[in-house]
């Protein structure tokens, strides 16, 4: 099992050498890259250097992988990125029928193929809104992972809870789909309205002791801590990885 923490996490606590600082000073070994980082990758990179931490992984949007693939390829290299995860789809974008998501599963199926070409691995990150239903009950994550077969799916747990459906189905279902997973928590209701109900790790309601457990027993070897908005990074990247080691 190899742990990591998402960068994006931390985007409102910069400078990102003092981040990567106090994240090696945790105990953390990798990271997980995103947009903001990649402004002066060969800064970013020396920067990762000098405090002892490596990017394996890292989001991309589909558009720059699209539109800029030889840029996407040489920043993933720079920073010694070898898993490729395209991160989300604008509300404006989203398909409103099965077949608009077969259509776009396929853009997926050829940005995968040629990131493998490339030499690295290419996957899907999930948020809630692939596991709302369309009219007559499919899925839009379910037609990803049918219609693109070869992708890698990066599973971001708590999204699909909140997107009302039951994890250990999924992971139970796909287990071998899944590369890499994202590690966050919910806060009870009405809680944490400030972090948009998210909680460190450990300290909401989702059981991650069990989640933990399957996801290894479906061999996934990833495992990326995040927070979508935390008010205290600090408080967040601590807390969180005490708690994720002794699940």
């Amino acid at each position: 099992m190899t742990l990591s923490f998402q960068l994006y996490s931390a985007r409102n606590f910069t400078p990102w050498d003092s981040v990567f600082t106090r994240l090696a000073e945790l105990g953390y070994t990798q990271v997980e890259g995103f947009g903001a980082n990649y402004e002066d990758a060969g800064a970013t990179r020396a920067a990762l250097d000098a405090a002892g931490l490596s990017m394996p992984s890292a989001h991309f949007g589909i558009g720059d992988l699209e539109t800029r693939f030889d840029w996407a390829m040489d920043t993933a290299r720079t920073l010694g990125v070898t898993r490729l995860f395209a991160p989300y789809l604008d509300a404006s974008e989203r398909p409103g029928t099965a077949d608009g998501w077969r259509a776009f599963a396929q853009r997926l199926a050829e940005m995968g193929a040629r990131v493998s070409e490339a030499g690295l691995r290419f996957g899907w990150h999930n948020h809630d809104f692939e596991f709302t239903p369309l009219e007559g009950g499919t899925i839009p994550m379910q037609v990803i992972l049918d219609e693109a077969p070869q992708i890698d799916w990066e599973a971001d747990i708590a999204w699909i809870l909140r997107g009302g459906q039951d994890p250990r189905d999924w992971i139970s279902r796909f287990g071998p789909r899944i590369t890499a997973a994202h590690v966050k928590d919910i806060a009870p209701q009405g809680e944490n309205a400030g972090e948009d109900g998210w909680a460190d790790v450990g300290h909401g309601v989702m059981d991650w002791p069990s989640l933990a457990a399957d996801l290894r027993a479906a061999d996934v070897s990833l495992f990326v801590l995040e927070h979508d908005n935390p008010n205290d990074f600090n408080r967040f990247a601590s807390r969180s990885i005490e708690a994720f080691r002794a699940f």
